[in-house]
């Protein structure tokens, strides 16, 4: 049901737009049609759910015009009557859920038709036919039915409505029928009433006449239960007063007698009146007759007065009706009195039954009398018998109150609910009326209220319900008759108030009495007093009190005793009501009561006190006194009042000093709660008399000399033992002692009042000369008996102990020698009164509702400072006082560190309050307190760094320090200097620090001061701002401002203030910005944005909104307004339209930029900016309204601001977005948790999306992704369509917004603290869920970094209550952390230093943070946080963590995981260091303390435990460490089983040794992860043997990846047919063949290329059996070709052979003649089919030859030829046709070219995966048969020998010639082309050493790039005969050394540029050595030259340093660099290639 109520009421909010729901909630009902057939089906509860629910929608949404609902409900309503069958409703539905259903259905339809009138008519048509079916069904259903309806009744037409109470009356009178007291009462009463007399005669057992003459005071009290006495025409009905009581002498006789005497004299006696045994027989008889009527009975009688009266209230009834109807309710009022009379002895029935019989029939009374009551309100007429049936209703009721008050039943709730309906109808009654039934109530009332007093529950602290009762009837018969009939209502005062004097006639008739007070009297004085309370009439007071004050000051309450208590808090209460007469009466009798009690005290010490005496001083006089301090609201009263009390305090203090035998404490601590509230209001700021200010410091002298102060140091100071009686004399000092350091030892409502008093109290500087030398008044103050002898002395030295105490050991005892002990006093009450300020509510004076400045209580502690020439000593205890304020100031607001909501509200306020005033008071005169001042600033800057970014307290900073005293500026210029001078070096250090923690929110703040450019100017000193703000400057270069690890040195943080700046910078670059200049830049264009809108606002108001029409354009009117000025308020509803139309334009924009990032499309950078600015502008400007109207638009604009740039995710967006978040926050502090909340819920969603920093899949990973499958494991993906790095670069932006506001929030509030923690915990939530691009290191380990300073909070406080939580989320950074080594350490570079050093950085912050205990140098006292933290890790034995399991362990283990995590990231930042600055020669690691073995296995075994990959990870981390290796090694090996799923694993237990051993382990490999391509090929070589495991996993590696990525390897795999003993290769060969045609062709011809003659000693017999298999494979993959794979076979292999074979057709020919063979022999060739292609680039499709390009090229042996292609490219554009020449070489080798070039196209996809700037053109060559093959050309370039040939100079000249002169852009754009070309070819030549590094084979493009060719000597080979005469590692001649280095010297930063790229090419190759290693090893029996000599695979592995850290491999790498310059060597090879060749050099 609660999800339907929900529904319901959600349509109900929008019933158009949810008119669906509607309709499916209608359709669950039971339908019309069905409920009134005639035998209607059993509903279910889901259609009765249903019903509810459409009911409950039309109480909410009645006006619908669906005629639906209404239709539902009513047709149920007209089923009601067939709802009484127990077959209508669901099995098993209980009566009382039926109840239930009906009261909540009727509760719905009865609402819905009030607000309806159709709606009501409707059911009005036919409601009373429903309601008298159910009348006339007696079942119970019906029944509850009814008890609904009378709780909830519904419209019901005229006519039906005299049919329905007939009914009722009816329905009454059968429930009545059996033995009602009707019937017996008139037998019973036939003597004593006469025919005339009331009907109801069976209460008239006695009768009472009124006497209509007697006078107020003496009165016939009419007390009988009967109503037969009338007033007015009927009083001479009554025949007799036989039995009749008059109480002579008042209703005095009543105290007497009590409730019983009472009772009797109504005739409540045994039987009832008359006596006898006759009276006692019809008694019995009245009880049978009343327990004849059954409860169902009276159930029902209920119920129908409760209907009658519904319908009475209705409609109007026949006055006939009305007549039966009133005296139905009369006939059963009068049987009340019987029916109360009995007890419950007297009943035949007891118990349960008994209590349920009463409480109905009592309920059934209750309805009558409101019924009775209706019945009289609706006759309108004032004739004769209306009044007569007034004056007889009256009667009638009084009649029963009277009974329900005297009744044994009395205590029952109903029959006090029955009470109090009686006493409120009857004051309705008579107040409506007015005259004589008004004077015959408060006549009649009288007695009843003596009665209810007379009761003995009612006395005590609550009263009971009929007191209640009486009280409020008085109460409102005193308001509404006051000024109408006064008359009668004095007299019913005077009745009540003089009834308390009349004690003493009755006490004089028997001393028994004496004891006490009566409770009626007690009861009486309480009801007088509360009367005065609620009427608040100055003449009831003025009637009442001096009675009261008369019987205290001279009566019978003049001494102690309860009703002296009770009068002196009657007359507290009344004074309290603030009339002056009355006040100042009882202020002068409490003082003088009080004062008197004192005096008394001294001279009856000896002497029993009776307790009350006691009681009076100790509690009434005191709760007097606190009384009337709170109900005083008059500032005049309020005033004397305080002056009053506070000279009562010291006339108590004087007194109670004299007293040497008491402790003043016991006098004046009961009147500082009143005191305190009196204070509670007066402002101590303004200016205060002197007489006061005197009575203040006199009540802080003894509140210091009693003890009366709460203590005020934490710690107690070690002093003498204090005797806890305090009688003797010199105690008196200890006392004082005690109180500074507690325990206390008074009533701790003492303590608060002091505190409370303090902040109301004024300095204690009594005068302004010389306030603490003249010591006559402060000895006045002490009682001269206790200065007298050595007492004195020893007294003032206590006094002066405590002082020192209470200063905090500031000051020494002995400094204090000249201080007299009074004195001494003095300065310990001013202690007392400054630090109990500051401690009991952190320093706030009263006065105001707001929190400023100006009601810190630093004003008035600083006040007594300003007293010129005091005392060293004086001054010393004084300045003490300040600093021991401060301290408890800062106490105070650290406890409060963890506040949330209000409370946190007044935690900041008071804050910010203190230091706007600390600010301020930089500018006073005296220079003592201008130093006070900025200390106890920078301390409270320093301690709670968020008043940093206050605005209020920037802005006191900025414009407020001037002008406090304008002309002391003018009269003083030293002044003036020195304030400037201290001015600007406060601001400079808050502006500092401020832009060091957060420098977004910093500048935000800033600039919107700077927006406010009036108050700008009219500050006097704008000049020193500007030159201050002028000098700071904020960057990501060199800073002075601020050192060590703040937060404005994590990279991500300084992007986003750049951002947030606002100065459109390259985040990519360095910069360094000055804070003024962007920020008025910024400033500016804020304001610009917020003009706009205004401007716009302004527009749309002037001509009336935007309608349409011809009335409301832009007429005359607007156009004059316009041009006149004359702007009219603009309504709120044009306001609304105005901003509804902009939030629809807003929102649409934005909603369009996400979709166009949706698609991918380009974003206007500029636009969004511009659109959001101008978004955020109309936000910020709707701030302060009060509408409501747009707010969902104002809400749907907040989320849209911070989302966009969220979901756009790109910096530049991201750019924008922090500007503008930084904006809202700072110019609306207020929307920072609604915009830290959204930005975590779009955080949030960027994890889920698996964006930017959480791009987990392989394909983001970076170099790792792009280098699969050759280097690296796994499937080649299809790399992301957007840039992973630009959406982490957009994170970053994001993380360093979100850091500046964690460092805001950090300290101030604990909601956005746990929004912070929401991101952590979602952002480091398993499984493991970041990018593992390595340009993600800084933004990730920054996130560490946030997450590490979260979770330093807990020793904050602020977030105590979530140490658990803090500990779980620790442990997932650490996890999360060391998460990041799971995988292998990858280099990334974006071209640009800041970038590269920024990740370098990011990672140090974090090292640092790790390594430092100390967590922040915003945290609190480091030694309280070590304990704090030690506690965390020190006491944990027998817990358990929720994680990590027994604390004992986890403690161990934590330290264990943070110290290999410090490990790792220190080998991160250094790797990082080296990679953003490669030339830094200087060693990093020779400070670290080496690690022993034992450490090393030990991090070895943690990383394991925590993550397998972590091990590995290690491992390749520090490839040299032996014990690492060995250890990871025996770890993979136990625990292989766990590790399958990791291909990095493979070489720990596939190694030549476990292949020789068989090893078990290998049994393993068929279930392992794939590993890289040439990974595998490590297996394939000779020292696996071919092992079947091995082998089996090796092609299962090669089969997983596509055939065309393994063609790269073909000579690699050709070369494993040599080992191929089980010709397992031949088998994967065969099977790729068949999957790829491509794949076939490049296998046959590589296997042609083989088929070279054998010869020498590589002639042997397994070289042999390799050259035999090699036609045998081709024929069998030429077999295994389908038609059409033979097909283009044919044609392909046909088109190329006929190509190649016109070398030999031309080397017969001449020279001249063989170009033009090659033209005629081309023209034969044909090419057959469009599917044909290059042999060396099977992507691009041959479409031609052109016959002219064929060129002979020179060669020792056969002639080779060069021929030009049209190409397209296979998955392009097949119309764009492109040149591509190959060389067809006959007779040379091409293999060990291919070699090369496989490794060189290695390096350059290494380079591009890593993203180096580094360029090589690895040129396709193929061998298509014994010493022939293709050679692609290299487009576009030319050989430094050909430039020779056509140029003289060298290639500076060249460069110069071809790309203009130096300088020019063309020209630096050639030599970075050449630089970044000779970078890479610098990388390859070192590894793969190529010789014969002639000019020849040296080629330049077009676009001055270097490529190197011809790679016939490599590796070990050279020319020469191998002299290797070309001992450099690359070429770098002098010309070319001329375009790297300018200068010369090796100095210039192109050759810096040159030998950082070689740097970071040589880093990049070895990560990947081993896949380039085992390339070049399979080829080691090819028998190519290269392998021909030496150690060549060793070698190469050398030239890869795998031992040195990255920083060696860098120094090494800059050593090759410079030791290739211009040397020697390089330019003797060139010349010796000239003389020999002829080759240009």
């Amino acid at each position: 049901m609660e999800a339907m109520t929900e529904l319901c009421d959600l349509v109900a909010q929008n019933p158009t737009q949810f008119s669906d729901k509607l309709s499916w909630i209608c359709n669950g009902c039971p339908q019309p049609d069905s409920l009134l057939s005639g035998s209607p089906s059993r509903v279910s509860r889901s259609q009765l759910n249903a019903i509810l629910a459409v009911a409950r929608f039309l109480s909410k949404c009645s006006d619908l015009s669906d005629p639906r609902p209404k239709s539902v409900a009513l047709g149920f309503l007209r089923a009601v009557p067939a709802s009484f069958s127990p077959s209508f409703w669901p099995q098993s539905y209980s009566t009382d859920s039926i109840g239930s259903f009906f009261a909540d259905f009727l509760r719905y339809v009865s609402k819905a038709a009030d607000s309806s009138p159709d709606f009501a008519s409707e059911i009005a048509d036919f409601s009373g036919d429903v309601v008298l079916c159910s009348i006339g069904e007696n079942s119970a259903i019906s029944r509850v039915f009814l008890t609904a309806l009378s709780q909830n009744f519904l419209p019901i037409s005229n006519s039906d409505a005299d049919r329905l109470v007939t009914c009722l009356i009816d329905q009454v009178a059968i429930a009545a029928a059996p033995g009602t007291p009707r019937e017996h009462a008139p037998a019973n009463n036939s003597e004593a009433s006469s025919s005339q007399s009331s009907p109801l005669s069976a209460n008239a057992n006695h009768h009472c006449q009124q006497n209509e003459s007697t006078s107020p005071g003496n009165e016939v009290s009419h007390l009988s239960g009967s109503s037969s006495s009338r007033v007015g025409d009927e009083v001479t009905s009554a025949t007799s007063s036989k039995g009749s009581v008059v109480m002579n002498g008042g209703s005095s006789i009543l105290w007497k007698s009590g409730v019983d005497q009472l009772g009797l004299n109504f005739g409540f006696n045994d039987g009832g009146g008359g006596g006898g045994g006759g009276g006692a027989a019809v008694f019995r008889q009245q009880v049978v007759s009343f327990e004849d009527e059954s409860v169902e009975s009276l159930e029902k009688q209920e119920i129908a007065f409760k209907l009658i009266a519904h319908i009475l209230d209705k409609v109007h009834v026949d006055t006939r009706v009305l007549e039966q109807v009133r005296l139905i309710t009369k006939k059963q009022l009068q049987s009340l009195s019987v029916f109360l009379k009995i007890r419950k002895r007297d009943w035949n029935e007891q118990g349960a039954v008994l209590k349920a019989r009463i409480n109905t029939k009592l309920a059934v009374y209750e309805a009558a009398a409101k019924l009775q009551i209706k019945s009289i309100a609706v006759f309108d007429s004032d004739g004769k018998s209306t009044k007569r049936l007034v004056h007889e209703a009256v009667a009638l009721l009084i009649d029963a109150a009277e009974a329900c008050l005297l009744s044994v039943w009395r205590k029952l709730r109903v029959c006090e609910e029955l009470f109090g309906s009686l006493l409120a109808g009857v004051a309705q009654v008579a107040i409506a009326r007015g005259g004589q039934p008004l004077r015959v109530l408060l006549i009649r009332l009288k007695p009843i209220a003596l009665a209810v007093c007379a009761q003995a529950d009612t006395w005590g602290s609550s009263q009971g319900a009929m007191f209640q009762s009486v009280m409020k009837t008085s109460c409102q018969i005193i308001e509404s008759c006051w000024t109408k009939e006064r008359a009668p209502v004095d007299t019913y005062i005077m009745g009540l108030a003089t009834s308390i004097r009349e004690r003493n006639d009755y006490e004089e008739q028997g001393d028994k009495e004496k004891q006490a007070v009566p409770i009626v009297q007690l009861n009486v004085i309480r009801l007088l007093a509360d009367l005065n309370v609620a009427v608040k009439k100055s003449e009831v007071v003025d009637m009442i009190l001096p009675l009261f004050v008369e019987s205290l000051e001279e009566g019978d309450a003049s001494t102690p005793s309860l009703l002296r208590l009770r009068l002196l808090d009657a007359v507290s209460r009344i004074a309290s009501l603030g009339f002056e007469k009355s006040y100042r009466e009882t202020v002068v009798l409490l003082t003088r009561s009080y004062l008197g009690k004192l005096s008394n005290l001294g001279s009856a010490e000896s002497k029993t006190v009776a307790p009350e005496a006691t009681t009076e001083r100790v509690e009434t006089l005191p709760a007097g006194f606190l009384l009337i301090a709170s109900g005083l609201t008059s500032p005049k009263l309020r005033s004397d009042y305080r002056h009053r009390l506070l000279s009562l305090c010291s006339d108590v203090g004087l007194a109670a000093e004299s007293k040497s035998g008491r402790s003043g404490a016991d006098f004046l601590g009961p009147l500082l709660p009143a005191v305190a509230e009196i204070c509670s209001d007066f402002d101590p700021t303004v200016d205060v008399e002197p007489s006061l200010l005197k009575l203040y410091r006199n009540l802080w002298f003894y509140v210091a000399l009693f003890g009366l102060a709460p203590p005020i140091q934490k710690i107690q100071v070690p002093t003498k033992s204090v005797s806890s009686t305090l009688n003797s004399v010199g105690s008196m000092g200890a006392i004082a002692l005690q109180a500074v350091g507690g325990p206390y030892m008074w009533n701790t409502q003492w303590s608060s009042a002091v505190q409370r008093i303090a902040q109301g109290t004024p300095p204690l500087v009594v005068s302004s000369v010389k306030w603490l030398e003249d010591e006559l008044e402060l000895n006045a103050l002490h009682n001269a008996d206790s200065r007298r002898g050595s007492g004195n002395e020893k007294a003032a030295l206590t006094q002066r102990t405590a002082l020192c105490a209470a200063l905090g050991g500031r000051v020494d005892i002995a400094a204090t020698s000249t201080i007299s002990g009074v004195k001494a006093t003095y300065l310990l009450a001013v202690a007392f009164l400054e630090i109990i300020r500051f401690s009991s509510n952190g320093g706030i004076l009263n006065g105001g509702t707001t929190v400023t400045a100006s009601r810190s209580a630093f004003s008035c502690v600083f006040e007594y400072l300003k007293t010129q020439n005091l005392l060293p000593a004086v001054f010393q205890c004084l300045t003490a006082i300040v600093h021991r304020a401060f301290e408890t100031a800062v106490l105070w607001l650290e406890d409060r560190i963890s506040d949330t909501g209000d409370e946190a509200e007044v935690r900041d306020s008071t804050l910010v309050a203190h230091t706007c005033f600390l600010i301020k008071s930089m500018s006073r005169r005296e220079e003592h307190i201008r130093d006070i001042s900025v200390n106890l600033l920078t301390q409270l800057r320093d301690k709670f760094p968020q008043v940093l970014w206050n605005s209020s307290c920037l802005d006191s900073l900025l414009f407020s320090i001037h002008n406090e005293s304008p002309s002391a500026v003018v009269n003083d210029p030293a002044w003036m200097v020195a304030i400037r001078s201290l001015y600007q070096k406060v601001v400079r250090e808050w502006i500092i620090k401020s832009l060091s923690y957060a420098p977004c929110t910093s500048q935000g703040l800033l600039q919107e001061k700077l927006c406010k450019a009036n108050t700008w100017q009219r500050a006097q000193h704008t000049t020193d701002v500007v030159s201050l703000l002028s000098e700071i400057r904020i960057g990501t270069g060199k800073n002075d401002y601020w050192a060590g690890i703040q937060t404005a040195n994590i990279p991500a943080v300084m992007a986003a203030a750049a951002a947030a700046s606002g100065a459109n910078l390259k985040l990519t670059e360095a910069f360094n910005l000055e804070v003024l200049s962007t920020g008025i830049v910024s400033a500016t264009v804020k304001c610009n944005h917020a003009g706009e809108i205004a401007g716009m606002r302004r527009l749309y108001n002037s001509i009336g909104g935007f309608q349409s029409g011809p009335s409301t354009g832009f007429g005359l009117g607007g156009l004059q307004r316009l041009i006149s000025g004359a702007f009219p308020q603009q309504s709120q509803a044009e306001d609304d339209l105005f901003n509804g139309m902009l939030l629809t334009k807003f929102v649409r924009l934005l909603q369009q930029f996400v979709n166009i990032a949706e698609k991918g499309g380009e974003m206007d950078k500029s636009q969004f900016r511009e659109t959001c600015s101008q978004a955020t502008a109309l936000l910020l400007s709707n701030l302060g309204s009060d509408s409501k109207s747009n707010l969902e638009g104002f809400s749907q604009l907040l989320r849209l601001l911070c989302w966009c740039p969220a979901y756009i995710c790109t910096p530049d967006a991201m750019e924008t977005g922090v500007f503008i978040w930084t904006w809202l926050v700072s110019a609306a502090p207020q929307l920072g948790p609604l915009v830290l909340a959204e930005l975590v819920d779009a955080w949030l969603w960027t994890i889920d999306t698996k964006r930017g920093l959480f791009a987990s899949e392989a394909r983001c990973s970076g170099p790792s992704a792009k280098l699969r499958p050759h280097l690296a494991p796994g499937e080649p993906e299809r790399q992301p369509e957007t840039d992973p790095v630009e959406q982490i670069m957009a994170h970053r932006l994001w993380l360093g917004f979100f850091i500046d506001r964690f460092e805001v929030i950090r300290q101030n509030s604990v909601e956005q603290l746990l929004l912070v923690g929401r991101m952590l915990q979602g952002t480091t939530k398993l499984p493991w869920n970041f990018s593992s691009h390595p340009a993600a290191t800084g933004t990730f380990f920054t996130v560490m970094l946030l997450g590490l300073k979260f979770c330093s909070c807990q020793s904050q406080g602020n977030l105590q209550n979530f140490k658990t939580g803090l500990q779980l989320l620790e442990d997932r950074i650490y996890r999360a952390s060391l998460g990041w080594f799971a995988y292998e350490p990858e280099w990334y570079d974006m071209n640009n230093m800041n970038f590269t050093q920024s990740e370098a950085q990011s990672v140090s912050v974090f090292v640092h943070y790790l390594l430092n205990e100390q967590v922040d140098t915003l945290q609190s006292d480091s030694k309280a946080r070590g304990r704090e933290n030690g506690s965390l890790l020190v006491d944990v034995n027998g817990q358990h963590h929720p994680v990590w399991g027994q604390m004992e362990n986890y403690a161990v283990g934590r330290e264990k995981r943070k110290q290999l995590l410090i490990l790792l990231c220190q080998h991160e930042a250094e790797r990082l260091e080296v990679w953003a600055q490669p030339l830094n020669s200087k060693e990093s690691t020779s400070s670290r303390p080496k690690i022993s073995s034992e450490k090393w296995i030990e991090y070895a075994r943690i990383a394991f435990s925590v993550d397998p990959r972590i091990a590995f990870s290690l491992a390749s981390r520090f490839p040299s460490n032996t014990y690492l290796k060995a250890e990871i090694t025996q770890l993979a090996q136990t625990h292989i089983l766990d590790i399958r799923c990791i291909p990095e694993a493979l070489p720990y237990f596939v190694t030549p040794k476990a292949v020789d051993e068989n090893s078990a382990l290998l049994q393993q490999l068929p279930h392992w992860a794939a590993c890289s391509i040439t990974q595998a090929l490590e297996f394939l070589t000779p020292a696996y043997k071919g092992h079947p495991r091995v082998m089996a996993y090796v092609l299962r590696v090669l089969e997983s990846y596509p055939p065309e990525r393994v063609t790269f390897f073909m000579p690699q795999l050709v070369q494993a047919l040599r080992y191929d003993e089980e010709k397992l290769v031949e088998g994967y060969l065969l099977r790729a063949t068949q999957r790829s045609d491509i794949f076939a062709h490049i296998l046959i011809w590589h296997l042609q290329g083989e088929a070279v003659p054998e010869s020498g000693k590589d002639a042997v017999s397994g070289k042999n059996g390799f050259q035999a298999l090699l036609p045998v494979v081709k024929d069998r993959i030429i077999d295994g070709f389908t038609p059409k794979a033979h097909d283009l076979f044919n044609r392909e292999f046909d088109f190329f052979d006929k190509v190649t074979s016109i070398s030999g057709v031309l080397f017969p020919l001449a020279k001249e003649k063989r170009r033009a063979g090659i033209r005629s022999e081309l023209e034969k060739i044909e090419l057959e089919g469009e599917d044909l292609y290059l042999p060396t680039a099977p992507n691009k499709l041959v479409r031609g030859i052109r016959v002219d390009s064929g060129i002979p090229l020179q060669s020792a042996a056969k002639v080779p030829i060069m021929i030009t292609f049209n190409v397209v490219d296979r998955d392009g554009d097949h119309n764009d046709i492109k040149p591509q020449a190959c060389i067809f070489k006959v007779g040379d080798d091409c293999r060990q070219d291919v070699l090369a070039l496989q490794v060189i196209a290695l390096l350059r996809d290494i380079f591009e995966a890593v993203g180096i700037n580094l360029y090589l053109f690895p040129y396709g060559v193929l061998p298509t048969g014994p010493e022939r093959g293709i050679i692609e050309v290299v487009p576009n370039t030319r050989s430094r020998s050909q430039m020779g040939e056509t140029t003289d100079g060298g290639l500076y000249e060249i460069f110069q010639q071809d790309y203009g002169p130096v300088g020019s852009s063309s020209f630096e754009a050639a030599r970075e082309n050449f630089i970044i070309s000779s970078a890479g070819y610098a990388v390859a030549s070192l590894l793969l050493q190529p010789k014969d590094r002639h000019n020849g084979n040296l080629l330049f493009d077009n676009v001055g790039r270097l490529v190197h060719i011809d790679f016939g000597f490599i590796l070990e080979t050279s020319p020469g005969g191998n002299m290797r005469f070309e001992s450099a590692h690359f070429k770098l001649s002098h010309e070319m050394t001329q375009l790297l280095d300018p200068s010369g010297t090796m100095k210039s930063e192109t050759w810096n540029l040159f030998v950082s790229l070689c740097v970071k090419g040589y880093l990049a190759a070895r990560r990947y050595m081993d896949g380039i290693i085992n390339t070049v090893m399979l080829m080691l029996d090819s028998g190519l030259p290269c392998f021909s000599r030496g150690d060549p695979i060793g070698n190469l592995r050398k030239r890869f340093h795998p031992e040195m850290s990255e920083r060696e491999a860098a120094n090494f790498m800059i050593r090759v660099c410079t030791d290739a310059y211009n040397k020697w060597t390089t330019a003797g090879y060139d010349l010796i290639q000239y003389l020999q060749q002829g080759i240009e050099k």
